[in-house]
């Protein structure tokens, strides 16, 4: 098993500024304690939340910080309490490394919505010392925020799951929007709103696909298998889908009008928000109110729903489509995410990129 007493250190790229640039950064590593896990990063999938907060676009970021929240590695090195993973597993790191483990959503398996939670990066742990994500070549974690990865899950496949895949899981499951024959939608085409159609289709949902431009219509449409197809600003068809949808979940990560897609609910249908927006969103409360309709917002998931997740993706076979870089590729990454240049997420190699032997 192997002492765990020794602080090390390791390489990471991290951003200086508000630029969002990233660059080499060595920094040790927290102290580990008994219910430690030392994880050796191979890979990381790219959010817009890395983003966002490398350029401090929420107003709360603190540098130097190594981004990165989708991280699969192997097990190096596990603390004298862990029972959950040994050395050789692979294992998942999502947004979330800390919790007060004491309060009502601690105590209920919601740890995300935690008061107290520690993000990934752009925190500080209890020790006092800054946390840094998985664009690093190695991470400690506590136990109860790592996930086995399933065996026959490619690591590269994994990774946008602990992000994107449980963003879009989660509410389904909170909002009892898993059984079959549900008509749902999926609002922007992106690294999370591609897994929102895998899922939903594999849950036995009608699926529609809901985006500014006809540009992605023949890939949801043929090779993510949705149901049909609606462009925002096609005001016929938009008239046409009126009411018909019992769920949206909204995954556009800027200022957009809700109304339009308000009015695509049916009685008591949810409009879910995932994405991050710095800037106020509106509509007119008769657009709910006459409909009994809901607008919801959801983050992540529970380390239980994690798991749910993962063996849900197992058993229905479903993957990310993923585009997979080297590190030192990943500020241009970054640019053509913001651009929504990419089929759907960018998953780093970092075990490639060797990065810690730099």
């Amino acid at each position: 098993m192997g002492s765990l007493e020794n602080e090390r250190k390791t390489t990471g790229w991290a951003a200086r500024d508000p630029s969002g640039i990233l660059s080499p950064y060595t920094y040790s590593l927290r102290n580990t304690g008994s219910e430690d896990v030392f994880i050796k990063v191979i890979c990381c999938g790219i959010c817009h939340t890395d983003i966002h907060q490398a350029k401090n676009d929420l107003g709360m970021s603190n540098y130097p910080m190594v981004p990165g929240h989708e991280v699969v590695g192997e097990v190096v090195e596990v603390g004298s309490g862990v029972n959950k993973f040994t050395a050789g597993d692979i294992v998942g790191v999502g947004y979330v490394v800390g919790c007060c483990k004491n309060c009502s959503p601690c105590n209920t398996d919601r740890e995300q919505y935690c008061a107290k939670k520690i993000w990934t990066f752009n925190d500080v742990y209890t020790d006092g010392k800054p946390t840094q994500g998985g664009f690093s070549g190695s991470m400690v974690v506590d136990q109860k925020f790592v996930v086995k990865i399933p065996d026959g899950l490619a690591p590269e496949q994994a990774a946008p799951l602990l992000c994107a895949g449980v963003t879009v899981y989660s509410p389904l499951n909170h909002f009892g929007l898993k059984e079959s024959g549900l008509r749902g939608a999926i609002l922007g085409l992106g690294g999370v709103g591609h897994m929102g159609v895998k899922m939903a289709k594999a849950m036995g949902h009608h699926v529609t696909v809901i985006s500014s431009t006809d540009k992605k219509k023949t890939e949801a449409l043929e090779h993510l298998g949705a149901d049909d197809y609606l462009v925002s600003s096609d005001t016929e068809a938009m008239q046409k889908a009126a009411e018909s949808l019992d769920y949206i979940i909204d995954t556009v990560p800027a200022f957009h009008p809700l109304e339009p897609y308000l009015s695509l609910l049916r009685i008591d249908g949810k409009l879910i928000l995932t994405g991050v927006i710095n800037t106020p969103l509106q509509f007119l409360t008769p657009t709910v109110m006459l409909g009994r309709k809901s607008i919801a917002g959801t983050f992540i998931g529970s380390m239980k729903e994690q798991e749910e997740m993962l063996a849900f993706c197992k058993e229905k076979n479903l993957t990310s489509m993923v585009e997979v870089v080297k590190m030192d590729y990943i500020n241009t990454a970054m640019e053509r995410l913001e651009k929504n240049d990419v089929r759907y997420r960018f998953v780093v190699d970092v075990a490639g990129s060797k990065i810690d032997d730099q």
